[in-house]
């Protein structure tokens, strides 16, 4: 029986992944790197890496490339700003399963974004508790963040669902021995999902199929 219903974020509850990436394309065009959507969902979305690889390959230092991240935060940040980006069926679904669940939200987002974006769409009254990337060591595709996250809810491995959109999320899922559903994005629906307990096509089905048992 599923207790616990862990979220990842971005791409499942608001749909902002397609800004971090033209945040991130767009500094890194500054040192004249071009980062596609194909570069963006390999090394991000699959691997759970960054870019800056590509900044120590044209030969800047950690200084620079720490003001290349900042910068990037800063584009995100303005972009984000004022603007309410839940996904369609986000509220309606937190709505109905958090009578009868433990929700929480496991996301790779800094706390800062995290807490812009559900300022404005309202639904951090609906989370148990929250896991951004400052609460853990190592980023997904990593298990620690639901690892952390089984820790935080009090549940059994057994009794935690995740849903995810990424190859990454869902890599890190399966290592931490949770269950997982995955949604697939305009961004991750090339990847590979073979490992998925579901593939769904919307958000209404994850309340649909929990609320039917």
């Amino acid at each position: 029986m599923i207790k616990a219903v862990l979220w990842d974020n971005d791409g499942v509850l608001v749909d902002t992944e397609h800004l971090y990436f033209l945040a991130t394309r767009e500094v890194m065009l500054t040192i004249g790197v071009e980062i596609t959507e194909e570069i963006y969902r390999n090394i991000f979305l699959k691997e759970g890496i960054g870019p800056w690889h590509f900044a120590r390959e044209k030969g800047l230092g950690e200084n620079e490339i720490d003001n290349l991240k900042k910068r990037r935060n800063q584009v995100y940040t303005g972009l984000l700003s004022g603007k309410n980006y839940a996904i369609e069926g986000a509220e309606d679904t937190l709505m109905k399963l958090k009578p009868h669940y433990i929700i929480g939200v496991v996301t790779s987002a800094r706390r800062e974004h995290f807490e812009m974006v559900h300022k404005v769409t309202d639904f951090l009254k609906y989370f148990d508790f929250v896991l951004t990337i400052e609460d853990y060591e190592k980023s997904k595709p990593d298990p620690q963040p639901y690892l952390e996250a089984l820790k935080k809810s009090g549940v059994a491995s057994h009794e935690a669902l995740v849903i995810e959109d990424s190859q990454r999320g869902l890599t890190s899922a399966k290592a931490a021995g949770l269950t997982c559903w995955v949604i697939p994005t305009g961004l991750t629906m090339v990847s590979d999902f073979s490992r998925a307990d579901k593939i769904l096509s919307n958000i209404h089905e994850v309340a649909s199929l929990l609320l039917a048992k």
